[in-house]
């Protein structure tokens, strides 16, 4: 793991455990790059990089502050995984993996995904439980030749985790959008939508540090469970 990875992993690992509560100064950037041996650039890239996505905030002249989000509030800013967002949840969340299949890119996915007909892909459906409430359905496609080795066991824990720690990839940005749909065929059979005629649909093609997508992926969500948040600055 790179010394950047490293920095932000272990400060967002203790602003989601809230062993660093919201408030609390983060170190300064000299404390963190004694305490990993790392140049400024890496430190302050890391801790960016918490701000964007909405953990933390600087002040000017008194340091950077944690914002603790809510652990059900869906961050807009970065690209956070589902693990990562809800890890302070602990055993009230669950994955179940409902579909993992290899198709060729075809059809309405080509709209979706920069890569050339017939490419194979890797689908995994999973359900997210919240409180034993289904409340996300992940329908993700990945490009096979760029996220070789994923299984069934990876899916059920963290995919970005298994990106960046074992492939040593480097996730670098997503184009995303958000919209209420209809409820489809999928969301009723695997959400508790409780009559609920519409969903929220966040979208997102991602792409690696060098300009390849790897992914395409729609996160469906019931409409009693979830906010989404953005932190904005001038």
């Amino acid at each position: 793991m790179s010394k950047y990875n490293q920095i932000y992993t272990d400060l967002l690992a203790s602003i989601t455990t809230e062993r660093l509560q919201r408030g609390t100064r983060l170190p300064s950037e000299t404390e963190l790059m004694d305490a990993y041996q790392a140049s400024r650039g890496t430190v302050r890239r890391a801790i960016e990089q918490l701000q964007e996505r909405g953990f933390a905030q600087k002040i000017h002249g008194k340091g950077t502050f944690v914002l603790s989000p809510n652990p059900i509030e869906f961050q807009l800013g970065g690209i956070v995984s589902f693990h990562e967002t809800h890890a302070d949840l602990g055993d009230d969340v669950h994955t179940d993996v409902v579909e993992f299949t290899q198709i060729p890119l075809e059809g309405s996915l080509l709209q979706h995904i920069e890569a050339e007909p017939g490419t194979l892909i890797t689908r995994v459906k999973r359900v997210r439980r919240i409180g034993g409430k289904r409340v996300i359905l992940d329908i993700n496609h990945f490009v096979a030749d760029l996220i070789p080795g994923l299984d069934r066991s990876i899916a059920e824990q963290s995919i970005y985790a298994f990106i960046e720690q074992t492939l040593e990839l480097q996730i670098s940005y997503a184009q995303r959008t958000i919209e209420a749909l209809p409820r489809s065929k999928d969301d009723q059979a695997h959400l508790d939508l409780d009559g609920q005629s519409h969903v929220i649909v966040v979208s997102n093609q991602t792409f690696l540090q060098d300009g390849r997508q790897f992914e395409y992926t729609e996160s469906r969500h019931t409409l009693d469970k979830f906010y989404f948040s953005d932190i904005a600055r001038r």
